[in-house]
């Protein structure tokens, strides 16, 4: 007997106060024993010139998070994947890196 691969088909909704989405600047990742956390976060004040403990000078960038996504480690390659097919993607159709942005 042989055994037919199970196909899955995920059918994502939006619910209609999250379909214009937030806007986030900043990403932090971080990980726990069995998820990574993504932090997409936007500044709420311009960033300010500040000095450490040491005098060293550095520019503190005042932020908020917008959004805290939690995914277990085995959805990481696949985020990572279609990351970067998008980003190949919109580099092709815009003509520049997106490091041009920063």
């Amino acid at each position: 007997m042989t055994e037919q691969p199970q196909e899955h088909r995920v059918e994502i909704t939006v619910p209609p106060d999250h379909e214009v989405g937030v806007y986030a600047g900043f990403a932090s990742v971080w990980r726990t024993q069995d998820s990574f956390v993504i932090d997409f976060s936007t500044a709420v004040r311009p960033p300010e010139m500040m000095e450490d403990e040491g005098g060293t000078p550095y520019i503190h960038v005042p932020a908020q998070v917008v959004s805290r996504v939690r995914i277990p480690p085995s959805q990481v390659w696949e985020l990572m994947k279609v990351l970067e097919q998008n980003l190949s993607a919109y580099e092709r159709e815009s003509g520049k890196s997106a490091h041009d942005d920063d």
